[in-house]
Order: structure tokens, then C-alpha cells, then sequence
């Protein structure tokens, strides 16, 4: 055994392997030594060895060629993973291989475990994937690749939901009429073609949309959106709002498929995508029910393998997402392959308003900032790019864009006429490409005096004289009285109250008035408490980025706080909020409802564990993160990015030639190692080819291998190491 783990270690740890196909040589190596150790030990322990036994033939099976799980050789990860890096190395490239990984079975078994824990609300390891599932699952892609796949079908399928019991062969006439022509919910293996298209498509538009788009992309939140602005945005007078939110109710299908060829160009995968936009769908018109009034309702129990719903909490905060947000597109069978078309569309614009921010940039050189030929260049002060120094009268000419769904901001820094004329280029442009009839109403030129609404906050200008600090030649700080303008983003309060007034929170616009919330009247006071503090933590969390967020955090807080007071105020019957706060504190963390001379205290209760920790209503104050840099990207792409700027032979070759200038390896070190690297690397090649052609072998070969020959190799090999 000593000598097999010997050569074990020479032939894997000693020998420089390629990292793609190590892991074949550890299998390779790994397998010749567990054989040959069993037979010798066969050998050893049997008095009359047979010369043609194989001891691994009665442990070994050969697998079940029917088995689907034979068809795994990678994980579903790895194989995206592959195509995230091939897409941001050649992000020019037109993709027409996209059919080989639809083949790849492995992205359909991680679609499956996907789709299920939505269905079910857990995740589901692919070692509980049964066997019958992976069959169906096969048929589904082979009817993909065969084009025998319908979208929308409601009676036959390939596979079916692991919660979906019913049997459609024995439904009654009713029931089927009932399915073909009412709204259904879309179909569950639909919902797995649509995963396996998103994690092909994805990663290929990702390398290639522009940096302005900032919703339906990962990495890109509306946080990312507020920070951008607040760092681009700075020094601009006047700005343009537009709204192509119609264009998200629906596109042309030409139009998508022609945006779709522009980078992609696999007929399998165009054919999959148009089907699923031009088949219909299915819809039947609103039944209004009637509202039946009884005097109580019973508590609905869910079912297994049923998820829970959402949390008051959360849906309630739901509530407060800004007009940008509200609208997701959803075009035919796509699913959740819209919002990816939908940017793919519209990146277009994207890609016409760089044009147009490149043609527009005038710089002046009697300017503070932005004084140069470059203008994408960071210039002025970074570390508060919010402030912009007051210049002379003939000042750089400059726009910004940003878009979100939807929905764009242009900021025009330079005469009104710019805008004007940047406008009307853009209607023209709509109208041409996605066929939309906007006018001047629509597309708004606005001054940054009036205030700027985006996504619930408020972009205005203050005039500001802060005290400049810099170094002067010969090491001496130097201050001086500055004057500038600053750019600042504040939450809108007045949206605020009308979100609050959505959700019965409160009535009244100058004086708000809380109102309570009966939603949770038959919750406890502790789970109450829970739900709320959540709900405040994370609206502490959405306005974290605003200027003002300390009186809007104050704001919310008296809000809820008054929302409970009278809940429980009608709850215990205790008549008014102020003997609320008496008796529960300000914060509400003690119990209202004690029942004296019955039961022990609540101290003692809590201390035994018979009741629940009530926590006051509490929220915590967020200073703001640091300023974005310009050409900021989310941390996946970065990591992409560096690991293919790793993989590149290129970089080794500068980092070895800065490894030499810096002293730290000699050029005649470095030609040493790279001769001894050679000749071990090729006294391991001979080893390994003997492996290889043994392995290789019949089975009676294999068994004639003695101690001693293996014994020889080692030394061999040792002696080359050495």
C-alpha cells in the first residue's frame, strides 16, 4: 500500500499538469492504483491465485446505458460559469454555437432545481432529483431539439410539477373545457425551456450591454442607479425625463428578433424565442365574484409542500416601490426571458445615447472641470464629485444618460437649446426604431432649480462656500474660501406619505394621521414588533443614499410607531395611544396584557421560556457609503474580468518581466528553471504514457504487472526528481 500512495503522490503533486485536465489524471492515476492494489492483495491472501482473476470484476457494475444521469458530466455551474467567461473574452463576437449548450443535459437538471424551488419553496439538491424525473426531463430536451416542443400546452406534457398530482387522462368533459379556455397559470416545463434559454442568453448580452442600463441586470439595483447619479450628475442645468413604459406592455416581434440577430445568430434558439413570442396566449376575461360577508373565517392551513406566502412586512414594503419600478415586462410564453429582451431592445438607445454624449461634449479650456479632450476621464475633485466649482462664463457643453427600465434621465450641461435639440433627435429616433409617437409633454425639459423627481428622490442644487485645503509646491497646505454649486439627492417626503396613504397607514396630507393596522390584530405583540422593525429596517435600507434620510427614517418611525399605539390601543381595549405608550414604553417593549395575581410575572415567564422576548420598535441610522467611481462595475464582472485577464498569456509575460526588473528573479535563474521544469515535465510524459498503455490493456495484462516492475518505475522517477 506504502508503494502505491507513493507513486501516487509522484505521478499528481511532482507532475505539472493543465488545470482542464487534471482532474482526468487524478481519475487515471487514482484508478490504477486502487486496481493494482487489489489485485495484489488477491494475490497475497490466496493460496492458488487464478493469473486471469480481476478483483474489481464482482465489486464493479457496468452503468445502466438508459439511465439519464449517465449523460451528467459536469456540474450545471461549471457549464455556466464556462459561458460567462467565452462571453466576456469575446465580447465582439457573433454567438453561433449556442445549440451545443442546449444540448448540455446538466443545464437542464439546474433549471429543474430552480423552477422546483419556486414551485415548492425549497431547494432541491440534484441527488433527490428522482430517476423518473430525469427521464421526463430528457424527453423535454430531445423534444426541444426535435422541434416536437409546443408552448402554452395545458393537457400534454413532458414533465410535470412534483405537486401536481392530477391525472388528465380521467378529467371530465367540463374540467377540459374548463383548462383549454380559461387563464392558466404558465405551464411548468415552460417555465424550465424559459430557464435554460435565460442562463444561454443571459451571460452572452451581458458582455455586450452598455453601462447606462441599471434595472433587470444583476448587480445593477436602483441603489446603483442613485449613486451613479449622484456622481454623473453633478454640474448639469437641464434635464430631460422620458418614459418608454409602453414599450415594455409589448414590442413587435420583428423587432425583438432583429435585436436579438444582431448577436446572436443560432436558428435553434431564435426559432425557440419567436415561437414563444407569437404563439398565443390563452386569457379569459375578469370574473368579479361577490363578496360574501361571514361572521368568521377560518385560519387556511397551508399544504406540504406548498410555500409560504410573503410577510406582511415585505408585502407592505412591496408597496413602497417608486413608478420606475412598478412595471415588469411579460411578452407572450417568455416568462422570464422578457425583462432580458425587453434591455436587449432598448439597448439600442443605449448604445445611440453614447453616440450622442460623445458628439455633443464641447470642452472649453476657461472651465474648472471637464477641460480636456477626454471627457470620460475623472477630473475635478473625486473624492466629492458632488461639488462642482464656479467657472467663467464659457463653460464645457456635456450630457449624461442613465436609464431604468423603462424609463430615462438626460442631464444637459451647457444652453437650453442643447436639450432642445437633443429632444427632438430623440423623438425622431423612437419613432423610427421602436415605432413610439413621444412629443415635447412627454419628454419634459426641466431646470435643476425646479427639482428633479427619480426613482423617489429629489435631485436639486444648493449653492455651497466650503473651505478648499490643498498642497502647494514645497509641502505647504494652502486654504482657501471656495464657491460651487452641490448636487443633492433627498428623499421625497410627499411620496413618502402618498405610499403610507396606498397602504392605510395613515390619512391626511398636512398633518398626516396614523391609522392602525388590523392586518395584524390576531398576531402577537411580539411578532407584531418583529414584523415592523423588519419593515423600518428595510426602508432605512432603501433610503440610506438620500441627504435628508434622518428625517424620513423619523418620519416612517412615527408613522408605524402610531399605526401600533392605536392597534393595541383597540386590541386591549386600553381607549387611547397615550396609556399605550404608559403602559408599553415609547418603544412598545413591554407586554401590554398581563394578567395580575393569575400567572407569575413576565420576568419570571421570559426567564422559564414559557413566553415570547418582546422586542421595542427600533431603526438604525445609516451614514452613507462612499462616492461610485466612474466606470464602476458589479463584483461578478470584475471577477470575470480578472480571471480572464489572469488566463491570458500576456500577463504572465509582464509579470515576469517585472518580477526581473525588480531584482527579485535573475534571467539566468529563471532560463535554469524553465530547463528543469522541461526535463522533469518530460521524464513524467514517459511514465505516464507506460501508465497509459497499461491501463489500456486487457484485463490479463494487467494482472501479469508485478511488485517489482512498479517497484523499478519509482525509482526511476525518483531519480529524475532528483
Amino acid at each position: 500500500m506504502n508503494h502505491r500512495l507513493t507513486f501516487f503522490c509522484h505521478s499528481i503533486l511532482l507532475k505539472p499538469t493543465n488545470p482542464r485536465t487534471n482532474g482526468f489524471t487524478l481519475f487515471k492515476a487514482f484508478m490504477f492504483t486502487s486496481s493494482q492494489y487489489n489485485n495484489n492483495n488477491y494475490r497475497r491472501f490466496n493460496p492458488n491465485p487464478n493469473p486471469n482473476y480481476n478483483y474489481n470484476h464482482n465489486r464493479t457494475h457496468n452503468p445502466d446505458p438508459n439511465d439519464p444521469s449517465t449523460l451528467l458530466k459536469e456540474d450545471g455551474v461549471s457549464v455556466c460559469s464556462e459561458l460567462w467567461i467565452e462571453s466576456f473574452r469575446n465580447p465582439n463576437q457573433t454567438v453561433t454555437n449556442l445549440t451545443n449548450y442546449l444540448r448540455r443535459f446538466e443545464l437542464w437538471v439546474l433549471a429543474y432545481q430552480k423552477v422546483c424551488a419556486d414551485e415548492l419553496g425549497a431547494y432541491m439538491p440534484k441527488s433527490s432529483v428522482q430517476r423518473s424525473a430525469l427521464e421526463d426531463l430528457l424527453a423535454l430536451r430531445n423534444a426541444v431539439l426535435d422541434n416536437r416542443f409546443r408552448w402554452g400546452a395545458r393537457l400534454e406534457f413532458f414533465i410535470k410539477s412534483p405537486k401536481d398530482k392530477t391525472e388528465y387522462e380521467s378529467l371530465s368533459k367540463r374540467k377540459i373545457r374548463a383548462i383549454l379556455t380559461t387563464t392558466q397559470p404558465s405551464p411548468f416545463q415552460d417555465r424550465i425551456v424559459q430557464e435554460v434559454l435565460f442562463m444561454i442568453l443571459e451571460p452572452v448580452f451581458e458582455a455586450r450591454f452598455s453601462e447606462k442600463s441599471y434595472v433587470f441586470r444583476p448587480g445593477r439595483t436602483a441603489h446603483t442607479a442613485l449613486r451613479v447619479v449622484r456622481r454623473s450628475f453633478a454640474g448639469y442645468l437641464w434635464y430631460i425625463k422620458g418614459d418608454l413604459s409602453t414599450a415594455l406592455d409589448g414590442m413587435k416581434v420583428g423587432l425583438v428578433i432583429s435585436a436579438l440577430m444582431r448577436d446572436v445568430r443560432d436558428k435553434m434558439v431564435i426559432d425557440l424565442v419567436k415561437s414563444a413570442l407569437t404563439t398565443p396566449v390563452i386569457t379569459s376575461p375578469p370574473v368579479e365574484k361577490k363578496r360574501i360577508q361571514r361572521k368568521y373565517q377560518k385560519k387556511r392551513v397551508l399544504a406540504e409542500d406548498e410555500p409560504k406566502p410573503d410577510p406582511y412586512w415585505l408585502e407592505s414594503f412591496f408597496g413602497f416601490a417608486p413608478e420606475e419600478a412598478e412595471k415588469v415586462p411579460t411578452w407572450g410564453h417568455c416568462g422570464i426571458l422578457s425583462p432580458l429582451l425587453a434591455n436587449i431592445c432598448l439597448d439600442e438607445l443605449d448604445r445611440w445615447m453614447e453616440g450622442k454624449i460623445k458628439e455633443f461634449y464641447r470642452p472649453s479650456k476657461s472651465d474648472v472641470i471637464w477641460n480636456s479632450l477626454e471627457g470620460e476621464v475623472d477630473q475635478g475633485n473625486t473624492s466629492w464629485p458632488e461639488f462642482v466649482p464656479t467657472s467663467g462664463p464659457d463653460k464645457t457643453r456635456k450630457i449624461d444618460y442613465i436609464r431604468f427600465g423603462g424609463h430615462f434621465l438626460i442631464g444637459v450641461r451647457g444652453p437650453r437649446a442643447d436639450a432642445a435639440i437633443l429632444r427632438k433627435q430623440l423623438i425622431e429616433f423612437c419613432d423610427e426604431k421602436y415605432m413610439l409617437k413621444l412629443d415635447n409633454e412627454s419628454l419634459p425639459i426641466e431646470h435643476i432649480t425646479k427639482g428633479i423627481m427619480f426613482l423617489d428622490h429629489v435631485l436639486c442644487r444648493r449653492v455651497v462656500y466650503p473651505t478648499l485645503r490643498y498642497t502647494a509646491t514645497g509641502g505647504k497646505i494652502i486654504s482657501e474660501k471656495g464657491v460651487g454649486t452641490l448636487l443633492s439627492v433627498t428623499a421625497s417626503l410627499k411620496q413618502c406619505i402618498n405610499q403610507f396613504r396606498k397602504l392605510g397607514f395613515l390619512k391626511g396630507d398636512r398633518d398626516p394621521d396614523p391609522q392602525p393596522c388590523f392586518r395584524m390584530f390576531h398576531a402577537t405583540q411580539a411578532h407584531t414588533n418583529a414584523q415592523m422593525n423588519k419593515l423600518l429596517t428595510t426602508m432605512v435600507e432603501w433610503y440610506r443614499f438620500a441627504d435628508n434620510r434622518k428625517k424620513v427614517v423619523n418620519f416612517c418611525s412615527y408613522i408605524i410607531r402610531g399605526s401600533l399605539a392605536k392597534l393595541y390601543a383597540a386590541k386591549y381595549k386600553l381607549r387611547s395611544r397615550a396609556k399605550v405608550y404608559k403602559i408599553g414604553d415609547r418603544t412598545l417593549r413591554r407586554p401590554l396584557k398581563e394578567k395580575k395575581g393569575q400567572s407569575p410575572e413576565y420576568n419570571n415567564l421570559l426567564r422559564m421560556g414559557l413566553a415570547e422576548s418582546i422586542e421595542g420598535l427600533q431603526y438604525t441610522r445609516m451614514s452613507i457609503e462612499g462616492t461610485i467611481t466612474r466606470g464602476w462595475r458589479p463584483d461578478h464582472e470584475k471577477a470575470l474580468l480578472e480571471y480572464i485577464r489572469l488566463d491570458d498569456p500576456k500577463t504572465f509575460e509582464e509579470n515576469r518581466t517585472a518580477l526581473i526588473k525588480e531584482g527579485l528573479i535573475s534571467p539566468q535563474d529563471y532560463v535554469s528553471m524553465l530547463v528543469w521544469n522541461y526535463k522533469r515535465s518530460a521524464a513524467l510524459n514517459v511514465v505516464n504514457n507506460e501508465e497509459g498503455k497499461m491501463l489500456l490493456g486487457s484485463g490479463g495484462e494487467k494482472d501479469k504487472l508485478s511488485i517489482e516492475d512498479e517497484e523499478e518505475r519509482e525509482e526511476r522517477l525518483r531519480a529524475t526528481n532528483v
